[in-house]
């Protein structure tokens, strides 16, 4: 199949595909061997690896998402903070509200 490099191009859509296609060719090879019409059984491992890099690719993007979408509410949360002001330390809110400066 493919380098990881070269399935990182790809959309979700035609991972999707790929590795529908890919564990249809497993499930061959299996069947071949099974009977025993397979003549090379690295590929089976081969396809085994090309599953394995297109799950890699596909959890890449997922942790790439939360990433993406916990920094913007983080973000948020931060300005929530900012809007709250001395309610962290209630006792300058104490010495202003009273008048008191000693």
């Amino acid at each position: 199949m493919a380098k990881a490099a070269t399935l990182r191009t790809l959309s979700d859509d035609q991972l999707f595909d790929e590795l529908e296609s890919a564990r249809q060719e497993l499930f061959n090879l299996r069947f071949a061997f099974a009977t025993g019409q397979l003549d090379n059984s690295a590929q089976m491992s081969a396809t085994r690896r090309d599953i394995a890099r297109i799950h890699t690719v596909l959890r890449e993007r997922e942790i790439a998402a939360a990433e993406a979408l916990a920094g913007v509410s983080q973000g948020s949360a931060g300005l929530a903070g900012v809007s709250q002001g001395s309610a962290e330390n209630p006792a300058t809110d104490d010495a202003a509200s009273t008048g008191d400066s000693s």
